[in-house]
C-alpha cells in the first residue's frame, strides 16, 4: 500500500507542475480555487485508500463505496496523460540543456513550455469531464435498439415476430432502483411475442438480485420470458467457505428465476406454439472460447430434439460461442443471442461509424452480425460493472422482428 500511496502522491506533485505554470497569469482567487480543487482529488484518494486498508469502509452505504472508488480511478487515470506530456517537455528541456552545454552557444529557453502545459491540462480534461459524465448521466439511460431480420425459411405465420432481448443486468452494481423500473415498462411498451435475458443477472451473488424481483417479474412476453446463466452468475469470483455454500448461491439464483416467471435454460430447449409454429428455444450455461471464462455449455445437448423445428433461436451469453461452435456446427439455427462485452462501456456510435476497445477483445462486440443464413446479435448489456457509468455506449434494449425473406 505504501508504494501506492507513494506512486499517487508523486503523480499528483508531477501533474501539478502544469497547473503551476498555468496559473501565473491567473489572479489569486482563480489560482487558489483550482489548486485547492486539484489537491481535494489528492485528500480523497489517498483518504479513501488509508479507510479501504484499515476497513474503516465496512460501515459505509455501497454508494458511497462505488462512488468514491469511480471518482479516485477517474481522478487519477486524467492525470496520466497528464504527467506524460510533462515528461517529454522534460525530455527536450534536457536535450535542449545538453546540447547548450556541449556547444557553449547561446542559452536556450529550457524553463518549462506554456503550449505543453496547456496541452497537458487539456488533455487530462477529456478523461476527467467524459468520464464524470458518462458517471452522472449515462447509467440509467436506456436505449431501444431495432432490427429487421430477414430469415430464409421462415413460415409465413411467424412473419413479423417480434423479439426483445436484455443482457448483463449486473444487479449488484445498481446503485439506485427507481430508473431500472423504467426499462422494464420501456420492454413491455414495445409489446414483444418473446423475451430473452442472456445472462449475467448478477455480479456475484444471488442475493444481489433479490430487492429488483418484483421489478422485473413484470416483465410481459405474449408467449413467454426465457433466460440463461453468464459467467457471473455461478459465483466464481466469490470466495466460498464450502462447496456447498457456493451450490446454495446457484440454487437461490435459479429460485430468482423462478420468482420472476422466467423460464431458465440450462443446456435445454423449450419447443413453443406461436400461430400453428413449433419453434425451439435454445439455451445453454456459459460457453466462451476465451480461457478466462468458463464452459459449463452444452450445444449438442441443448439442441437434440430440435432437428425439424421451422425456427432455432440460441441463447447463449458469450459471443466468442458463435464463431468457435455455433456457426461451423450447427448451420440450421437461425438466430443466437448473446451479451458479455457491454461493448466496454465505452466508445462512439454515430451513423456510419462504430468503434469501442471491446473490438480489440471481441470480433463481434455490440449490435447485429451475419454470415450466410446465421445471425448474431450481441446486446451492450442493460446494467454496468466495474465503471459505474457509460460513456458512447448506452445501456440498450434490443427489438428484433423477423422477417420471411
Amino acid at each position: 500500500m505504501m508504494i501506492l500511496l507513494a506512486v499517487m502522491i508523486a503523480l499528483d506533485l508531477y501533474a501539478f507542475q502544469a497547473l503551476r505554470v498555468l496559473g501565473q497569469t491567473w489572479s489569486d482567487t482563480a489560482r487558489n480555487i483550482v489548486y485547492g480543487l486539484f489537491w481535494l482529488t489528492t485528500v480523497i484518494g489517498v483518504g479513501y485508500l488509508l479507510a479501504n486498508a484499515f476497513d474503516l469502509t465496512d460501515g459505509w452505504s455501497k454508494n458511497t463505496t462505488t462512488f468514491l472508488r469511480a471518482f479516485v480511478f477517474i481522478s487519477y487515470l486524467s492525470k496520466v496523460p497528464m504527467a506524460a506530456i510533462l515528461l517529454l517537455d522534460d525530455l527536450w528541456r534536457l536535450i535542449s540543456f545538453g546540447y547548450q552545454t556541449a556547444t557553449s552557444e547561446a542559452p536556450i529557453d529550457v524553463s518549462r513550455s506554456r503550449f505543453m502545459s496547456t496541452l497537458a491540462v487539456g488533455l487530462g480534461a477529456i478523461p476527467f469531464t467524459t468520464l464524470l459524465y458518462g458517471m452522472v448521466r449515462n447509467p440509467y439511460r436506456y436505449q431501444v435498439f431495432s432490427e429487421t431480420l430477414s430469415i430464409d425459411n421462415l413460415p409465413e405465420s411467424l412473419d413479423g415476430l417480434r423479439i426483445v432481448q436484455i443482457s448483463d443486468i449486473h444487479s449488484g452494481s445498481f446503485t439506485r432502483i427507481e430508473p431500472v423500473r423504467d426499462s422494464v415498462e420501456m420492454i413491455n411498451a414495445l409489446h414483444p411475442d418473446l423475451v430473452f435475458f442472456t445472462g449475467d443477472i448478477v455480479n456475484n451473488e444471488a442475493k444481489e438480485m433479490e430487492p429488483f424481483v418484483d421489478i422485473f417479474k413484470e416483465v410481459r412476453a405474449k408467449h413467454g420470458v426465457y433466460s440463461v446463466l453468464g459467467n457471473h452468475d455461478y459465483g466464481d469470483y466469490v470466495r466460498w467457505d464450502s462447496d456447498e455454500e457456493k451450490q446454495g448461491n446457484m440454487e437461490r439464483l435459479y429460485g430468482v428465476h423462478r420468482r420472476m416467471g422466467w423460464d431458465l435454460l440450462r443446456n435445454e430447449h423449450r419447443r413453443v406454439a406461436i400461430n400453428g409454429e413449433n419453434i425451439a428455444i435454445l439455451g445453454v450455461e456459459n460457453w466462451s472460447a476465451l480461457a478466462r471464462f468458463p464452459k459449463h455449455g452444452d450445444l449438442a445437448k441443448a439442441y437434440t430434439g430440435t432437428e425439424d423445428a421451422p425456427l432455432k433461436i440460441l441463447l447463449s451469453h458469450d459471443p466468442t460461442h458463435w464463431e468457435a461452435e455455433v456457426r461451423g456446427g450447427f448451420p440450421d439455427i437461425d438466430l443466437t443471442l448473446s451479451g458479455h462485452t457491454h461493448g466496454m462501456q465505452f466508445g462512439v456510435e454515430i451513423p456510419g461509424f462504430r468503434w469501442s476497445p471491446a473490438k480489440f477483445v471481441y470480433q463481434q462486440w455490440a449490435g447485429l452480425y451475419r454470415t450466410g443464413k446465421q445471425f448474431l446479435y450481441v446486446n451492450r448489456g442493460l446494467g454496468f460493472l466495474g465503471y459505474p457509468g457509460r460513456v458512447g455506449i448506452l445501456p440498450e434494449v434490443t427489438l428484433l422482428t423477423l422477417r420471411k425473406a
